[in-house]
């Protein structure tokens, strides 16, 4: 299993996204987008997700050099077509826009179409959360990706529409991060790539039955992943549901349906929010502050080590990954590796 610097990754990702087809602008924001995911333990949306992105711009899935279109806005809204560029440029543009509505009026939010795969969503409440703002982001899969049957059924209605939530609190901002499916589909991806059986209730074959072979979900007919809840799985494809209304209905843009819309990419929904125009920014902080310290000094049960906050796990990773390298297993390092020398890129020497 290779271990890798995560600035020599981050360059090598760079150098590949430029190769392939990229803007300077689009590289340098979305390679060190990647890394970072890795770096906090999201292997499904970190630098595996290059080759995909390459061959969608080869296919016209996602168009380099695309513009954000705004098509609405008011003092504290954007409505906005990201004509299929690159989701990290797009959405960075789009959050810029509405922090400063947030600072300027107390708010900002925003929907946009034609997004390409954003990444993950994470990554924008911590900025969010470093300049004092709450932001609350989640997507769709503009109605191309059908992952998840409903409770009872044995076929993918509704993609893993992911929900993320981020509250500044000093160096250790709150971030909640997750899909409302069982696991991300590309964490299936990963598992699939390197031959790995994914974890016991996470997938239903075609039948509907409990599989742990990632191969049953992109089977024909496919299999499906789990909504988020276990024997209250209702919980999660209720919120993914509203998600996707939220998403794909209020932007404008599409939501799940048959035939499956011809072009992946996400449909955004993004808040942003100035504690200072409302309850005060210092009661804010104090507040967060307070609530954070006392579940952290819960007594705890035998064996556990720390109570744990959304956001202290990827540092966690953060800190050990910063510091010993980013590991990828062989299967994806090998597609990366494959794809640098279709392209010319020189590959890192690795450990």
């Amino acid at each position: 299993m290779p271990t890798i610097p995560a600035e020599t990754l981050q360059q090598f990702a760079v150098s590949l996204l430029a190769a392939g087809g990229a803007t300077e602008e689009e590289a340098s924001r979305v390679g060190p987008s990647l890394v970072s995911a890795n770096l906090r333990g999201y292997e499904s949306h970190g630098v595996m997700r290059i080759p995909y992105y390459l061959q969608a711009t080869q296919t016209g899935e996602c168009a380099s050099g695309a513009e954000l279109t705004v098509l609405k806005e008011s003092p504290t809204h954007v409505v906005a077509d990201a004509n299929w560029g690159f989701g990290q440029v797009q959405a960075g543009r789009m959050l810029e826009r509405l922090s400063e509505k947030a600072r300027t009026n107390g708010m900002g939010i925003g929907t946009m179409i034609h997004a390409g795969h954003i990444g993950r969503l994470g990554e924008y409440c911590e900025h969010a959360a470093a300049d004092g703002l709450v932001m609350m982001l989640m997507v769709n899969s503009h109605g191309a990706a059908a992952r998840v049957a409903p409770p009872g059924g044995r076929v993918p209605r509704l993609s893993t529409n992911p929900l993320a939530i981020g509250v500044p609190n000093g160096d250790a901002p709150l971030i909640l991060d997750f899909s409302t499916s069982a696991t991300a589909e590309g964490k299936v991806r990963v598992k699939k790539i390197a031959g790995e059986s994914v974890p016991e209730g996470w997938l239903l074959d075609s039948e509907g039955k409990p599989t742990t072979d990632p191969n049953d979900l992109y089977a024909d007919p496919p299999g499906s992943i789990l909504p988020m809840g276990g024997a209250q799985a209702y919980k999660g494809f209720g919120l993914s549901l509203m998600i996707e209304i939220l998403t794909g209905a209020l932007s404008g843009g599409v939501v799940a349906r048959e035939p499956l819309y011809p072009k992946k990419g996400n449909c955004v929904f993004m808040l942003v929010i100035d504690p200072a125009s409302f309850g005060g920014a210092d009661h804010f902080r104090t507040e967060v502050a307070q609530l954070a310290n006392y579940i952290r000094s819960c007594p705890r049960i035998d064996g556990c080590e720390r109570i744990m906050l959304p956001g202290d796990p990827e540092r966690f990773v953060y800190a050990e990954r910063s510091a010993s390298g980013i590991f990828l297993d062989e299967e994806n390092w090998a597609q990366i590796v494959s794809l640098a020398n279709e392209l010319g890129v020189q590959t890192p020497v690795v450990g």
